[in-house]
């Protein structure tokens, strides 16, 4: 019982690992780019699935499971598009992609993650009903994206201040004659430039 629930972890954290990168990958600013880049994310997901539970990987088999069941949707084509329009298209277009590619990967990493699961593999998975449970996860996903959007943000934004923090103990240092001027500008700029 506690291998399974092992595997359950380890297997989530592949998805949310793929889940980060495809929000990344959304985020680029070329049309169509994005969407090759989050289908490559998605086939490296599926492929360190398949090696946790130990199923054996075809990339071909792979990729045409993805498509069949995670297909190019309207809404995942249309963001990818709006970027084309200038300025503002690229910012909403980004969002919008990145929104449903972390999403995407979401579902697909739990679907894949249930059949393995439960025994299966590559050969023998059922597409419609793989259909039927992609559609429900990707609704979670497109939440589980969101909030880990604003996780790293957040992550990111306390990043910033615990710099400013050591920058005011640099001035601190420095005040107090414990370090040289030089040193506090050296040690600043390099705190500043890891922002």
């Amino acid at each position: 019982m506690s291998n399974q629930k092992e595997l359950t972890r380890q297997a989530d954290d592949i998805i949310r690992k793929h889940i980060m990168f495809s929000l990344g990958a959304g985020l680029v600013p070329l049309p169509v780019m994005d969407i090759i880049g989050v289908s490559v994310i998605q086939l490296d997901m599926l492929r360190q699935l398949s090696r946790l539970y130990g199923v054996p990987f075809k990339e071909e088999l792979g990729k045409s499971y993805i498509s069949a069941i995670g297909g190019t949707t309207i809404a995942r084509i249309g963001a990818s598009f709006i970027k084309t329009i200038p300025g503002i298209g690229s910012v909403i277009g980004g969002v919008s992609m990145s929104a449903l590619s972390g999403g995407m990967t979401y579902a697909l990493g739990e679907v894949f993650k249930t059949h393995f699961a439960e025994g299966g593999n590559l050969a023998d998975i059922d597409v419609k009903e793989a259909k039927k449970v992609y559609k429900e996860e990707f609704e979670k996903g497109k939440k589980v994206a969101k909030e880990m959007e604003k996780e790293k943000k957040q992550s990111n934004d306390d990043d910033d201040s615990d710099v400013f923090d050591k920058i005011e103990k640099l001035a601190a240092l420095k005040t107090k004659g414990l370090i040289t001027e030089e040193d506090f500008n050296t040690q600043k700029e390099r705190l500043l430039n890891s922002i």
